[in-house]
């Protein structure tokens, strides 16, 4: 169904079959219940990024690499579930920059990983700083931006100087 023939339908409704539809969708469907959730609570934020990050964290666990299954589309799934609560963009930035962060990290303390590991983490790095340049945050994230850059630089397939790049792409230097 088009987004013009729901409006339709939705325009016939009475206010009060409004409300119900929205309780009833609010009941059964956990991503609307913490849509509004958020929407009537803008305060409950950071609790919202942590949570999100806690997602992203336990796909590149580096505390436990045992249990990190390292699934990238997990933790792009995260993001794309905080990004449809509609935050303000430093807090989505927060979010994005976390995963490639996050496997930064784990590659840092654990060894090397496979090319499409690094390509993966170097296209969502790119993603979280074009974000972060597109929305004027790039300052409050700097340095841990540039703690991806220290903790890619022993790495191989040509990633320590991929990520490297797009920091100076956005920061200089």
């Amino acid at each position: 169904m088009s987004k013009a023939k729901l409006k339709k339908e939705l325009n016939n409704l009475t206010k009060e079959q409004l409300v119900e539809q929205i309780l009833d969708l609010y009941e059964k469907n956990k991503a609307v219940r913490e849509f509004y959730n958020f929407y009537l609570n803008p305060r409950n934020e950071k609790e919202l990024v942590e949570k999100y990050k806690k997602l992203i964290r336990k796909e590149f666990n580096v505390e436990r690499p045992e249990r990190s299954s390292e699934k990238f589309s997990v933790a792009k799934k995260a993001i794309s579930d905080f990004k449809n609560l509609q935050p303000t963009a430093e807090a989505l930035a927060d979010v994005m920059l976390y995963l490639p962060e996050s496997a930064c990290e784990l590659t840092y303390c654990y060894g090397d990983f496979s090319e499409q590991f690094y390509d993966s983490a170097y296209n969502n790095y790119k993603a979280a700083l074009e974000f972060m340049a597109k929305n004027k945050t790039l300052d409050v994230f700097r340095a841990r931006a540039e703690q991806c850059v220290e903790w890619a630089s022993p790495c191989g397939y040509g990633f320590a100087d991929d990520i490297a790049g797009v920091f100076y792409d956005y920061y200089g230097e």
